[in-house]
Parts: structure tokens; C-alpha cells; sequence
């Protein structure tokens, strides 16, 4: 039996590896692995819930590392047209070793536990130490930055498939000050810097006015850094966010009291996205900007100019910036037609499409698997405790039910994992009420009767009026549809 080895979730291995974290998905995976090696674009096709933003992570996250940094430099001939800089990493090493900051060096443990998290080194959640590469904490496998992103952005996290969304659009700190008391009893201004080593650079305020006063000289702005997150996800909001853009100067860049052309600079998602990966949900809704997408893609670089055409940047351009992405799309099945062919085109023609699985057949391999998806969400939640074995049962014996409801298929486990997610933090947060260790049956129980689309608990209230009221994601009640073996 699957649960023979294990007493609760606490017992269970959770793969390092986010591709091996992705659940019921093995044939999408062994694309992403081609995608990987090959640097092929893909297009998800599938419902909401089931995993593709996370599997758009994990392909990321697989990634070598950014070897580019993209530079803008001042142009004194023609200020309008500033100077593009692509600089290696190797390039970069040495720039750094001829200009020493200063400061001394110390590891990210002998400082100030939130200077750690927001320079990237350690976990929000558990607080272990890692390099600040890894997004992922390599013991209890949670986003680093999801508390930094819940502080700073207000936005509600923690579910396993949707908290990938926001990764790509946060870096950790280049540098964080802080202010202590000299012996002298004066305040002086503390500044500690990511190294690049695994260490952290300290020194005070005045060594970084110096390296500021270098730079300036240089008169250069970096629009995309070398340590980056390879990961950005576009909204496709506006086209500023998505292509780029020059922030307006009410005096005109005046050389005395304006802002310089090239520092006024602004890169869009498909430049971030540039060694990396743009991911690009509900890609339909994009509409014409799915044109943009499809320049972007053909010839992996895209020029940054003002759009808006009553700006001072408006006059300003930067000519064939970088943008050489791995292009990753999602979309609902009813929404494929919404997606522009040519823009279709380029996805088959270097890449592949998509349909993800709803369901996979119930197995022990495939029991093991929704084992360890308990496990993960509990620990990606960090506040919720571990489920007992009991448990456990209760919510594969909930997925088998969903399985049928929803998709019609006997002797299966739904793989709308999102949902399912949500039934289990319900259940731990009734546990925290109960005062009890553990997540057990009796919580599951409760939590399913209560886990009901808002469209269902109108219906138990105000009766059959309701009954044409419908949801791709609604869960059928037990009492509307009865199979022998599945409730």
C-alpha cells in the first residue's frame, strides 16, 4: 500500500527539483524537457487549476543562468538616441574585480535575518540559508520571496499552482540599508550588498556615494541586470508593461534641472525575459499585443521607445534590445481560437502545443503522487500542520469523487489540483481552531461540506431558481449526481 511507510505528511520526500514537483503531467513534462535542452517555445492548453504556470516555472527554473547584462549608455552626440551595452558575465567579473567597492565581507548569516530574505539568501518561510539563485528553498521547497511579496504587494499567496504567477515579477535586493548607532552615538547609514560570491558586502553610506559617483561618470544605466530570475510573467496590462517604455520629463531633459534620455529608460516584460522565460497566462485576452509577441519572438530583439506621444520620451529611441526568450502561453480550451495563427504558427513551427491531463488513472504510482501533493501544499502553505494518515484517505477518496463529477471518469484522481489544494487548507485551518497537531479525517469531512462554489450555497439557500446558474469550476454536490463506489 502507498501509506504503509509513512505515519503523516511529515514522512514524505519532496522532490528538490520543481519539474518532479508537477503532478499528472508526465507527458507535458517530457516536452519541457525537450523544451529545456532545445530552447522550444510551448503553448498549455487546459483548464484553470491544473498546472500550468507551475510548469512553466519549473522550465525556468531549469534554465543555465543569464549570461547577458543589457546596458543603456549616454549618447553626447545625440542624447534622443542612447547607447546600447551588452556585457558578459565574464566581462562583468572582471569590471567588478578593477573597481573594488570596498567594505568587508561577511556570510548572509552574520546579518540582520530580514537584510537576508530581501537580498535573496534566506527563506521567508523556514529560514534556511541558500545561494540566492535558487527561488526555491532546497529543505522545505517554498518561494523564498513569497513573504517579501505578501508584504509589499498585499497580494494573497501560498496556493502551489498560482503563487508562481508573481515570481517573475520581483528580484531580490541588489542592496539594503539600515541605520545604527555609532560609538559615537550618531546614526550612520549601514548598506549591505549582494557580493555575487555568497557572501554579503557591508559598508557605510559614504563608500556607496563613491561607487555612485564612479557610475555616474560613466553616465550608464543597467536595464537588465546579470542575477535576475529567469522568469516573467506579463499581464499584458498595457503595452508599457509588456514592451517597454520612456517615462515622461516635465523639462524636456534639460541639461541643468532634466533627467538624461538614457536613465529614463524603462524595459518591458519581454526584455526581463530576455536568456529566460516570458509567461504569458490567458493569452487570448491579450488581443493585439499578441502581434508584438509574435515581432518579439521572430526576431529576438525589440526596440524601446516612448509610447505615449504627448511625453518628452516620445523622441527618444533604443535600437534592438535583446529579447531572446523561451515563449510559454496558457489559455482555456474554448479560448484556442482567440489566438492569432501566426502567432501559432511560430509556437508549432519551433516548439511545442499542449493539452493537459484532467485526470490520471488511480493507481498506487498515482496515489503516491497526490501523497506528495498533500505534503507539498502543506509545506508551501507554512501554516498549516501535517496530515495524518487518516487524512490523507479522505482527501484521495475526495479527488476520486472529483474525478468522476467533474470529468466523468470512474477509477481516477482529479489533477484540478487547485482546488483540491484549497479543500486542504480549509481542512488545516479548521485544526488550527481545533488546537490539534495534526490535519485529521474528521477536518477533511467537514472542510468537503464546506468547500462549495458560492453558485451551490445559493442554491442550498434560495432553491431551485438557481439551478441554471453554472461554473467551470463548480463541484457538483454528492446528492446530484450518485455513483456506486465514488461517493
Amino acid at each position: 500500500m502507498y501509506l504503509d511507510e509513512i505515519e503523516t505528511t511529515r514522512d514524505v520526500e519532496i522532490p528538490k527539483n520543481p519539474i518532479d514537483r508537477v503532478i499528472g503531467q508526465d507527458h507535458a513534462i517530457d516536452k519541457v524537457r525537450s523544451a529545456i535542452k532545445q530552447k522550444r517555445n510551448l503553448l498549455l492548453v487546459g483548464p484553470p487549476g491544473i498546472g500550468k504556470s507551475m510548469i512553466a516555472q519549473a522550465l525556468a527554473l531549469n534554465l543555465p543562468r543569464p549570461n547577458e547584462e543589457i546596458r543603456v549608455i549616454h549618447n553626447p552626440q545625440n542624447p534622443e538616441r542612447p547607447i546600447l551595452e551588452i556585457i558578459k558575465r565574464e566581462e562583468l567579473e572582471k569590471e567588478k574585480e578593477a573597481q573594488p567597492v570596498g567594505g568587508i565581507l561577511v556570510s548572509p548569516r552574520d546579518v540582520p535575518s530580514f537584510v537576508a530574505e530581501q537580498l535573496g539568501f534566506r527563506c521567508s518561510s523556514c529560514g534556511e540559508i541558500s545561494d540566492v539563485k535558487e527561488m526555491i528553498c532546497p529543505r522545505c521547497g517554498t518561494n523564498k520571496y513569497s513573504r517579501i511579496l505578501w508584504n509589499r504587494r498585499n497580494t494573497p499567496f501560498g496556493d502551489i499552482i498560482t503563487e508562481v504567477f508573481e515570481l517573475g515579477t520581483r528580484r531580490p535586493e541588489r542592496e539594503v540599508k539600515t541605520t545604527r548607532i555609532g560609538s559615537d552615538g550618531k546614526e550612520k547609514i549601514i548598506v549591505y550588498q549582494n557580493a555575487g560570491n555568497g557572501n554579503v558586502r557591508v559598508l557605510d553610506q559614504s563608500a556607496l556615494d563613491r561607487s555612485r559617483q564612479m557610475n555616474e561618470k560613466k553616465q550608464m544605466k543597467v536595464l537588465v541586470p546579470i542575477d535576475r530570475i529567469p522568469f516573467v510573467h506579463a499581464t499584458g496590462a498595457s503595452e508599457t508593461e509588456l514592451l517597454g517604455d520612456v517615462r515622461h520629463d516635465p523639462y524636456g531633459s534639460h541639461p541643468e534641472i532634466g533627467t538624461p534620455a538614457y536613465q529614463r529608460v524603462i524595459p518591458g516584460a519581454i526584455h526581463e525575459a530576455h536568456e529566460g522565460v516570458l509567461f504569458i497566462d490567458e493569452l487570448p485576452h491579450m488581443e493585439y499585443l499578441q502581434n508584438f509577441i509574435l515581432t518579439a519572438m521572430q526576431e529576438k530583439k525589440f526596440s524601446i521607445v516612448g509610447r505615449n506621444p504627448h511625453s518628452a520620451g516620445a523622441s527618444v529611441k533604443i535600437k534592438d534590445v535583446p529579447c531572446d526568450f523561451i515563449f510559454v502561453g496558457a489559455c482555456n480550451i474554448a479560448d484556442i481560437g482567440r489566438i492569432l495563427p501566426p502567432l501559432r504558427s511560430r509556437i508549432i513551427g519551433n516548439g511545442y502545443e499542449i493539452l493537459l491531463e484532467t485526470t490520471m488513472p488511480d493507481i498506487d504510482e498515482n496515489r503516491k503522487k497526490m501523497l506528495q501533493f498533500i505534503a507539498q501544499e502543506v509545506e508551501r502553505d507554512g501554516r498549516i500542520p501535517h496530515a495524518s494518515r487518516e487524512a490523507i484517505e479522505e482527501i484521495i477518496k475526495e479527488s476520486r469523487r472529483r474525478a468522476f463529477e467533474l470529468d466523468g471518469k470512474r477509477h481516477a484522481l482529479t489533477l484540478r489540483l487547485r482546488d483540491l489544494g484549497g479543500l486542504i487548507r480549509l481542512a488545516g485551518d479548521r485544526a488550527i481552531l481545533d488546537g490539534s497537531e495534526l490535519i485529521e479525517a474528521t477536518h477533511v469531512k467537514k472542510s468537503i461540506n464546506e468547500a462549495k462554489p458560492i453558485e451551490h450555497q445559493i442554491r442550498e439557500r434560495y432553491g431551485s431558481m438557481w439551478r441554471g446558474v453554472k461554473s467551470d469550476s463548480a463541484i457538483p454536490l454528492r446528492s446530484e449526481k450518485k455513483e456506486e463506489g465514488y461517493v
